[in-house]
């Protein structure tokens, strides 16, 4: 993947400047579901870094979040537990998994499920710097299909419901710590 700015068109670029949220959804082959979301973070890639890595403390920090803790680490490659919440309605359903996190400091973080409910879950954070915008494009991309029955329409729903929460959460807290 190349620089995120060589994809950003200039209208896109506008709107994510203003503050909105954009997110990309696609219905891939096996029931998966591909998501895409941009939102526009005004601090250094310092500041997104440490609000995406702030590991053990992202259940206070992010929507959804129930438990998430950094099980062991490894240089650069750490076992993640997490539990949230997934669903719409009063059909809401706890969810636990581990994840194989790969970090390519200031710049990547990618992300595979090694076990629990999800039978596709991997993808990645992307940090792009703008300094001529003093600011961070963070880019989310990920497959994502359950183990348990929920169609990949409702999945695609809940992602269009819950991503622009969790992003601006993101945005929140790197913000904060750039300020303080």
């Amino acid at each position: 993947m190349g620089n995120i700015n060589d994809g950003i068109e200039p209208a896109m670029l506008s709107r994510l400047l203003r503050g909105e949220t954009a997110i990309d959804l696609a219905f891939l082959p096996d029931d998966t579901t591909g998501v895409s979301a941009k939102i526009f973070i005004e601090a250094p890639p310092e500041a997104v870094w440490a609000a995406l890595t702030d590991y053990d403390n992202l259940s206070a920090t992010l929507p959804k979040v129930v438990f998430s803790r950094e099980a062991e680490r490894h240089g650069t490659t750490v076992l993640l537990d997490q539990t949230g919440k997934t669903g719409i309605f009063f059909f809401e359903k706890t969810v636990t998994f581990r994840l194989r996190v790969e970090e390519e400091y200031l710049k990547r973080i990618r992300f595979e499920q090694v076990s629990g409910d999800f039978e596709t879950y991997r993808g990645s954070w992307v940090i792009e710097n703008l300094p001529e915008r003093n600011g961070t494009i963070l880019l989310y991309e990920a497959e994502i299909k359950p183990a348990f029955f929920a169609p990949a329409v409702l999945v695609s729903f809940v992602q269009r419901q819950d991503l622009p929460g969790i992003l601006k959460a993101h945005k929140q807290r790197a913000e904060t710590l750039w300020k303080t």
